[in-house]
């Protein structure tokens, strides 16, 4: 080879350079592979430490047990049953006697008793005129309806429409789930309209939310709830969702989004 000065070059001198630069980029290499093993490893890590923390926030928000148990004992109160939404098949329920012979849901004994007691002491006359109902009993509280429209000249389609306007069919009232009762003053015991101005109507009207109860059938609401205006049947939804409930305004249906 010839430099470009015309002089030669000498071959110890090529090899020497040779060298060097394989030991370089031997070193080069080298060096990359390290960066390489240790960003590895870097990575590794932190997906382990990704995995983990994941599974730690399922753990506590990513279960749908313990996310629905934010209003603990509540959420479960919320059963939505009306004509559009029977009864689950199968459904039970332990009961628990309030007095005179009628029954609710044992779990929410306490809070029954507690509204019927303070009313008392409040000097009004309460007077539960139905609580829990069997599938009989509702069937024949149902047929009794339907037999009265008939008289009218209704048609069996027809009378049965009309019918469950006041009383549900079986396997879709309210009374079944033994969450729901209908209170009446002493003084005034008819199921009518005028049962909103008794005394013990506008207690409930403003206290039954405080002890997780709602007027289930509000004025205004039929056309969504399927049944007439019943100042007198309060249902149990649980403390938290009466409170909401009671402060918006709204029926059970829209609050649980379920209007048909």
């Amino acid at each position: 080879m010839k430099k470009r000065n015309g002089s030669e070059s000498s071959p110890w001198v090529l090899l020497l350079f040779c060298l060097s630069m394989c030991a370089v980029l031997a070193a080069v290499i080298f060096a990359v592979g390290r960066m390489k093993t240790a960003n590895k490893a870097d990575a590794g890590s932190g997906t382990e430490d990704w995995t983990e923390a994941e599974t730690v926030g399922k753990d506590v928000t990513g279960d749908e047990t313990q996310t629905s148990d934010t209003c603990a004992g509540e959420d479960e109160f919320l059963l939505l049953v009306n004509r559009y939404n029977p009864l689950p098949e199968g459904f039970s329920v332990s009961l628990a006697d309030i007095g005179r012979g009628h029954k609710v849901d044992g779990r929410i004994y306490g809070d029954t008793e507690a509204m019927l007691r303070d009313m008392r002491e409040a000097g009004l006359s309460p007077v539960v005129c139905s609580s829990y109902r069997t599938e009989e009993k509702q069937k024949s509280l149902f047929e009794a309806e339907v037999g009265g429209y008939l008289a009218d000249g209704y048609s069996r389609a027809e009378a049965e429409g009309a019918a469950a306007g006041w009383v549900a069919a079986p396997g879709t009232s309210e009374h079944q789930t033994g969450l729901a009762l209908d209170i009446v003053d002493e003084s005034y015991q008819l199921l009518d309209r005028g049962q909103e101005a008794t005394p013990v109507q506008r207690w409930l009207s403003e206290n039954a939310y405080r002890y997780g109860f709602i007027l289930r059938y509000p004025n205004g609401k039929s056309e969504i709830t399927g049944v007439n205006y019943e100042p007198w049947h309060y249902r149990y939804v649980g403390k938290a969702a009466a409170r909401e409930i009671y402060d918006s305004g709204v029926c059970l249906e829209e609050y649980l989004g379920c209007v048909k």
